[in-house]
C-alpha cells in the first residue's frame, strides 16, 4: 500500500511539474505590425501559424497579436488581397515582436482605402469607388507626363496633350468648363498641390511630379470626397509618398532613343534607429523633350523627403520638397480638316507634322515688354511651364485613451514661377493676315526680308501667353480627432488653407509661318511699305481680343469644419455620412491694362508697335472683398454579400470655388451677392465588387448633375457657362489568368448632356461616350523578364458645345519589354503610341466648312516616341 502512495506521489509531483512546465512556455507572445510600402499600417490582414489553428486578423493600425505561446519556432502566413502571400519563420521567446512588411501583387490593385476617408477601409468593405495604381502598373503604360498616368483610371478623362502640366482633368462627365481640373482635386500625401484646380496657367498638374518618391497613387470618384476636401466634389486624386519603412531604393537613368530627353531618378530609404525611418529622393533632367522645339526645352528637377518617428502609440512625419522644373507647354497647333463635320478627315497640315511639331521656335526666344511694374523685362520662352515650389510640412498621428485618435496634416508651400508659350490665336492665308492690318499690306521674312511664300501659304498669329507666376503660396492644415465607439466612429475635423493667387499676364502678338521645323517669324509693312512690326513681333499686347494685359494680388482664406459619422450596424452592414461647411473670405485688387508709349528696345526711335503699348494699369486697381460659403454633404452604405462580394450606395453634393475665372467680368467685387462664385455638383452612384483568387471586378453606375454659373476661358477669350447632367457606368478588373500572363482593364460608358442655354440637349464639348484601357503583361524567362503592352482609346467626341466637328475615336498603344541583367538591375524599353496615331483631344474651332480643306487649331496627343532606362534596385 505504502508502495502504491509512493508512486502515486511522484506521479502528482510528475504531472505538476509537467503541467508548470506547459503553463509557462505557453505564455509566450507573438505581436506586430503589418505594413505597406508606404509603411502604413493594413487592416485585415490574415495572419495564420501554419500547422496550427491559431489565426488572427490586424486591427485598424495595421496590428495584430497571439498569446499563450510556446517557446519554439513557428512559421507565419499572412495573406491579403493585393498583396503577395508572406510566410516566414520566428523564433519565439517570451514576448516576441515581428513586424511585417507585405510587397504589393503589381498585378491586383492595393486594397487599402486611405484617400478621402477618415479611417482606412479594405475596398471591399468601402462604399466609395477608388483606383490604385503602383509604380510597375504606371510604368506599364508608358507615361510621358503626369497627366498620362491618370488615363487608365475608369471615370477620369484626362487630356495630356499639354505637356508635363496644363491638363484638362474631368470626372464621369462633368465638363472641362473652362481648363484645369475644376472639379477634381490633386493632392500630395493627403492634402491639395492647390486650393483651386483651374487657376489659369497655374494648374496643379504643374506642380506636380511623379517620381521614384511616389510608392502608389489612389484616385476616388465622388463618394466621400466632396466632404473630406475643399472643392472636389467630383473626386480626388492622392499622390502618396514612400516612408522608408522598407529598405530599399533605386538609381535609374532614362534617355530618349529618337528625341532629345535625359533623366536620372534617384531615391532611398530605410530604418535608422529604433522607430525611426526616413526617405529622400527626386530626379534631374534635360532635353527637348518629345515634340521639335528647336532648344533645350525641358530642364530642372525635384527632390523630396520625409522622416518618420514611431511611437508606442502613434508616429510623426517630417516632409520638405523642392521643385525647380521647365517644360515646354503645348498649345494648340494646326491641323487640316476636309470632309463633313460629322464625318471629318483630320491629317497633319503639309510642312507640318501635328504629332511631332510644336510652335516653339528658335528665332522666337525670348518675349520682351513692360512688366507688372511698369519696368522693361525679358522672358525666355525656353522656360515653357517653369514651377518652383518649396513645401515643408507634417502629418501626426496619435492614438489616445478610450479610443480616441487625433491626427494632424500641416503644409507651408512656397510656389512661383511663370508661364510662356505661343498660342495660335488665328490660323489663315498670308492674304488674310496681310488685309487685316490694311489693304495693300506685305509679308516678309523677319530674318532676311524675302517676301513670304512657305508652300503651305499659311501665317499664324501667334499671342505668347506670357505668365508670371508671383505668388501661388499656400497653406493647408487638415486636423481631425474620432471617438470610437463599440459599433460608432466619429470624426471631427477642421480644415483651414490660405491660397495667395498674385500672378501677372504680359502678352505680346506675333506673325509665324506654320512650319514645324522651327517656323520663321513674319513682319509686315503696310501699302506704303512703312513697317508695322519688328522682328516678327506687331503689338505690345493682345488686340485681336481686346488686349488682356492683367494683374491678379488675391488671396482665398478658406475654414471648413467638417463630420463624419460611420455605423456599422451589422458585421456586414455599414454606413457612413459626412457633412462639410466651406466658408471663404477673398480680398485683394486686380488690374487691367491700359495703352502706353514706350521705346522697348531703347535704340531713340518709337516704332510702330511702341506706339501702343499694352501694360498693366497700377493706377486703377478694382478691390476684391467678397465671401463665400456652401455646405457638402454625402452619405453611404456598403452591404458586404460574402467574404469577396459586396454592393454600395452613395449619394453626394459639395461645390467648387472659384478664383481668377471670375475676375474681369464687370461683377461687383464688394458684394459677395452679386458674385457666381460656386459651382455645385450633385452625385448618386451604386457599386458592386466582386473579388476572385487571382483577379476582382469592381462595376459603379453613377449620375450626377452640374450646375455652373461660368468662368473665364483664356484660350477662347469667353465666359463659359452651362449646366449639365451625366449618367453612366465604370468597369475595372483585373485578372492572373497565369502565372505570368496578366490582365488589366477598365470602361466607362457616359451619357452627358447640355441642360441650359443655347446648347441645351447638346453633348459637352470634348466628352467620348466610350473610354477604355486594356493593359496585358507577360513575364518569361523565369519571370526575370516582362513584357507589357497598353491599349488606350476613346470613341467620337464633339470640338464644342455646339456638337458640330466631330473629333474622331483613337486608340493609343503603348508598350514596353523590361530585362533582368543581373540582381536588381534591369533595362527597360518603352514606346508610347507605337502606331503614330493622330489623336485629336481638343479644337478650338466648333465647325469646318464641308467638302473642302480646313486648318483649325487643335491640340493632339505627341506621336511615336521610344526611350530606354537603365534601372537598379537596392
Amino acid at each position: 500500500m505504502k508502495t502504491k502512495n509512493s508512486l502515486f506521489k511522484k506521479m502528482g509531483i510528475i504531472i505538476a511539474l509537467l503541467l508548470f512546465n506547459i503553463s509557462f512556455s505557453q505564455n509566450s507572445t507573438l505581436s506586430g505590425t503589418v505594413t505597406d510600402a508606404t509603411g502604413a499600417g493594413i487592416p485585415g490582414v490574415n495572419i495564420a501559424i501554419k500547422n496550427s489553428d491559431k489565426a488572427t486578423v490586424t486591427d485598424f493600425d495595421g496590428k495584430y497579436a497571439f498569446t499563450n505561446l510556446r517557446n519554439e519556432t513557428v512559421t507565419i502566413i499572412a495573406t491579403y488581397i493585393g498583396y503577395k502571400t508572406t510566410e516566414m519563420n520566428i523564433q519565439i521567446n517570451g514576448n516576441t515582436i515581428q513586424n511585417i512588411s507585405l510587397v504589393e501583387d503589381a498585378n491586383v490593385l492595393d486594397d487599402v482605402v486611405v484617400t478621402g476617408v477618415v479611417n482606412p477601409k479594405t475596398k471591399i468593405k468601402s462604399s466609395v469607388s477608388i483606383t490604385t495604381l503602383g509604380t510597375e502598373q504606371i510604368t506599364q503604360s508608358a507615361p510621358r507626363s503626369t497627366a498620362e498616368i491618370f488615363r487608365t483610371i475608369p471615370g477620369i478623362r484626362s487630356e495630356s496633350s499639354g505637356g508635363e502640366g496644363n491638363s484638362n482633368i474631368s470626372v464621369r462627365g462633368v465638363p472641362i468648363s473652362s481648363g484645369g481640373s475644376k472639379y477634381l482635386q490633386l493632392q500630395e500625401d493627403g492634402l491639395p498641390v492647390l486650393l483651386f484646380g483651374d487657376i489659369a496657367f497655374a494648374t496643379a498638374d504643374i506642380f506636380t511630379r511623379f517620381d521614384g518618391n511616389i510608392a502608389k497613387i489612389e484616385a476616388i470618384r465622388g463618394g466621400s470626397a466632396s466632404t473630406l476636401s475643399s472643392n472636389s466634389p467630383g473626386g480626388i486624386i492622392n499622390f502618396i509618398s514612400k516612408t522608408g519603412k522598407t529598405e530599399g531604393g533605386n538609381i535609374s537613368t532614362s534617355f530618349g532613343l529618337d528625341y532629345g530627353n535625359f533623366r536620372t531618378d534617384l531615391d532611398y530609404g530605410s530604418k535608422i534607429g529604433d522607430g525611426l525611418y526616413f526617405h529622400i529622393g527626386g530626379f534631374y533632367r534635360t532635353g527637348e523633350g518629345v515634340r521639335k522645339t528647336g532648344f533645350n526645352s525641358n530642364n530642372g528637377g525635384q527632390i523630396k523627403f520625409n522622416i518618420t518617428k514611431e511611437f508606442e502609440n502613434g508616429s510623426i512625419t517630417l516632409y520638405a520638397k523642392f521643385l525647380n522644373d521647365r517644360a515646354a507647354a503645348y498649345m494648340p497647333m494646326p491641323v487640316a480638316v476636309s470632309g463633313t463635320n460629322a464625318n471629318p478627315n483630320w491629317k497633319s497640315v503639309d510642312g507640318y507634322d501635328a504629332t511631332t511639331g510644336a510652335l516653339q521656335s528658335i528665332y522666337l526666344t525670348h518675349s520682351v515688354g513692360l512688366g507688372p511694374d511698369g519696368n522693361v523685362r525679358r522672358e525666355a520662352v525656353s522656360n515653357g511651364m517653369h514651377p518652383v515650389s518649396k513645401s515643408i510640412g507634417a502629418n501626426v498621428s496619435f492614438n489616445l485613451e478610450n479610443n480616441w485618435k487625433i491626427t494632424d496634416n500641416i503644409r507651408f508651400s512656397s510656389n512661383s514661377g511663370g508661364f510662356i508659350s505661343p498660342f495660335p490665336a488665328e490660323l489663315a492665308s498670308a492674304s488674310t493676315i496681310a488685309n487685316s492690318f490694311g489693304a495693300g499690306s506685305t509679308l516678309s521674312y523677319a530674318d532676311n526680308g524675302v517676301a513670304f511664300n512657305t508652300p503651305n501659304g499659311l501665317v499664324a498669329r501667334i499671342h505668347m501667353f506670357d505668365t508670371q507666376l508671383n505668388n501661388m503660396g499656400n497653406f493647408m492644415n487638415d486636423l481631425r480627432l474620432t471617438k470610437k465607439f463599440d459599433k460608432i466612429g466619429i470624426t471631427a475635423g477642421l480644415f483651414k488653407s490660405m491660397q495667395n493667387v498674385s500672378m501677372s499676364w504680359l502678352w505680346n502678338s506675333y506673325l509665324q509661318e506654320v512650319s514645324d521645323d522651327n517656323p520663321r517669324l513674319i513682319n509686315v509693312n503696310d501699302a506704303g511699305g512703312n513697317s508695322l512690326s519688328e522682328n516678327g513681333l506687331y503689338a505690345y499686347g493682345t488686340p485681336a481680343w481686346g488686349n488682356l494685359a492683367r494683374n491678379y494680388d488675391t488671396q482665398y482664406n478658406v475654414s471648413a469644419p467638417y463630420v463624419n459619422i460611420s455605423v456599422d450596424a451589422t458585421e456586414n452592414l455599414s454606413f457612413e455620412g459626412g457633412l462639410r461647411y466651406d466658408k471663404g473670405k477673398v480680398t485683394g485688387s486686380f488690374a487691367g491694362g491700359a495703352s502706353t508709349t514706350y521705346d522697348i528696345n531703347n535704340d531713340g526711335e518709337i516704332s510702330a508697335p511702341e506706339q501702343n503699348v499694352f501694360a498693366i494699369d497700377n493706377a486703377n486697381p478694382t478691390a476684391v472683398n467678397y465671401d463665400y460659403d456652401y455646405y457638402s454633404y454625402t452619405l453611404g452604405a456598403n452591404l458586404l454579400l460574402a467574404s469577396r462580394q459586396s454592393v454600395f450606395a452613395r449619394i453626394s453634393r459639395g461645390a467648387s470655388a472659384k478664383a481668377d475665372r471670375i475676375l474681369f467680368s464687370g461683377l461687383d467685387y464688394l458684394d459677395g451677392n452679386k458674385i457666381n462664385a460656386l459651382d455645385f455638383l450633385t452625385q448618386a452612384e451604386i457599386g458592386f465588387k466582386q473579388k476572385f483568387d487571382n483577379g476582382y471586378l469592381y462595376a459603379t453606375a453613377f449620375h450626377s448633375k452640374t450646375d455652373e454659373q461660368g468662368g473665364f476661358e483664356a484660350t477662347s477669350n469667353s465666359i463659359i457657362k452651362n449646366n449639365y447632367k451625366s449618367m453612366g457606368l465604370e468597369l475595372e478588373t483585373a485578372y492572373n489568368v497565369t502565372d505570368n500572363l496578366d490582365l488589366r482593364g477598365s470602361l466607362t460608358y457616359t451619357k452627358a448632356e447640355i441642360t441650359s442655354g443655347d446648347n441645351n440637349g447638346n453633348q459637352p464639348r470634348r466628352q467620348p461616350k466610350l473610354m477604355y484601357s486594356f493593359l496585358p503583361t507577360y513575364k518569361f524567362m523565369d519571370n526575370k523578364n516582362t513584357l507589357g503592352l497598353s491599349f488606350i482609346g476613346q470613341t467620337k467626341a464633339y470640338a464644342q458645345d455646339s456638337n458640330q466637328l466631330v473629333m474622331n475615336g483613337f486608340v493609343i498603344v503603348n508598350g514596353f519589354v523590361e530585362v533582368g541583367i543581373a540582381k536588381g538591375l534591369s533595362v527597360n524599353v518603352s514606346g508610347n503610341n507605337l502606331l503614330n496615331t493622330l489623336a485629336i483631344t481638343e479644337a478650338e474651332e466648333g465647325s469646318i466648312t464641308e467638302n473642302t480643306v480646313n486648318y483649325v487649331r487643335a491640340r493632339s496627343m505627341t506621336g511615336r516616341s521610344i526611350s530606354m532606362a537603365l534601372s537598379y534596385k537596392f
